[in-house]
């Protein structure tokens, strides 16, 4: 205590390797004794911070004996108003009740009697006024927070537009070669039935995947595709963007262990063309920086509307201490 009267921080130095001791009860009994705030503790030192409502004894003594002092007077005071209101009257007369208004005892009473009520009333106020700021201290963090995502998805969508104008799908052809049924189901099996396959990955449909069909084309009549989109909806579109973009006949796509198998057949009439159209695609490293835009767009959309939900919750809140304090 007398080190906190000069510093700010007491450091107390630990002997290390004395038996039957432990550094951390006794740097929470000095915590317990002293009211100080622990800021270190390990097997050499113990670091601990006076806090802000540390007075020194000097103080501590000085503001002591000035409430004395005052008490002494307030006393005096109330000896002399009774003196002089017993001269005052009238010896004929008997002493009339003596009013208490505005003495020290009328002073005493009333701090006696609500004193209780309002330590009450002041409690139940100042913590939901604290309860109201911490929410709106809160609340406009996360509005900062909300402001910070709908920008930056904003920059994500302009560069996917981006991306997105560099490509555009081909027409399906409206002429294509008719098949039976039976025709269809022995092209799906021996589609199943083959080792070799194109994996579509993140990147999906891009120059590259048209050049390998053409290319499996060469010694086979069918290809295999295979994705790893989850919905079947965007397996199915993924099916008829293969399709319209090699000129093939979608036979079937089906759902293996890993995947979706999308099979598709050459057709009868097939020629390899001499030089593959593939300009309106996108390149194997653009397909991969759109693929990466829309999972990064996506993601700031789901933790935007997780923020918003949010912050509609803290708005209710507010509004219900709001009125909990107006009452």
């Amino acid at each position: 205590m007398k080190l906190w009267e000069k510093s700010l921080i007491a450091k107390i130095a630990v002997k290390w390797g004395v038996p039957n001791t432990n550094n951390e009860q006794m740097a929470d009994e000095l915590k317990c004794l002293t009211g100080g705030i622990l800021l270190l503790r390990n097997k050499f030192y113990i670091i601990l911070h006076r806090g802000k409502d540390f007075l020194p004894q000097t103080l501590t003594s000085s503001i002591v004996k000035r409430e004395l002092e005052l008490r002494e007077c307030q006393v005096i005071e109330e000896d002399a108003r009774i003196k002089a209101s017993e001269r005052l009257a009238a010896a004929n007369e008997p002493l009339a009740k003596a009013c208490s208004m505005g003495t020290l005892s009328e002073f005493l009473k009333i701090q006696t009697d609500f004193q209780e009520q309002i330590r009450g009333v002041g409690e139940v106020n100042i913590r939901v006024v604290a309860e109201i700021e911490r929410l709106k201290k809160e609340l406009r963090q996360e509005q900062h927070k909300l402001f910070i995502f709908k920008s930056k998805m904003s920059k994500s969508a302009k560069q996917l537009s981006k991306l997105n104008s560099g490509w555009r799908p081909a027409k399906e052809d409206t002429d294509k070669e008719m098949m039976t049924e039976e025709e269809k189901e022995c092209l799906r099996k021996i589609g199943l039935k083959m080792d070799g396959s194109l994996v579509l990955g993140r990147r999906g449909v891009f120059d590259g995947v048209i050049e390998a069909m053409h290319q499996h084309w060469k010694h086979r009549e069918v290809v295999k595709v295979i994705s790893m989109q989850r919905a079947y909806p965007q397996v199915m579109c993924t099916a008829k963007l293969l399709e319209a973009e090699t000129g093939g006949i979608l036979v079937s796509v089906d759902k293996l262990k890993h995947g979706h198998g999308i099979i598709i057949y050459r057709g009868k009439n097939y020629k390899r063309p001499v030089k593959l159209s593939t300009e309106h695609l996108l390149t194997k490293r653009k397909a991969l920086l759109q693929s990466l835009e829309m999972q990064r767009f996506g993601s700031l959309k789901f933790f935007a509307n997780r923020k918003q939900r949010k912050i509609s919750d803290l708005q209710l809140k507010l509004a219900e201490l709001k009125d909990q304090l107006g009452q």
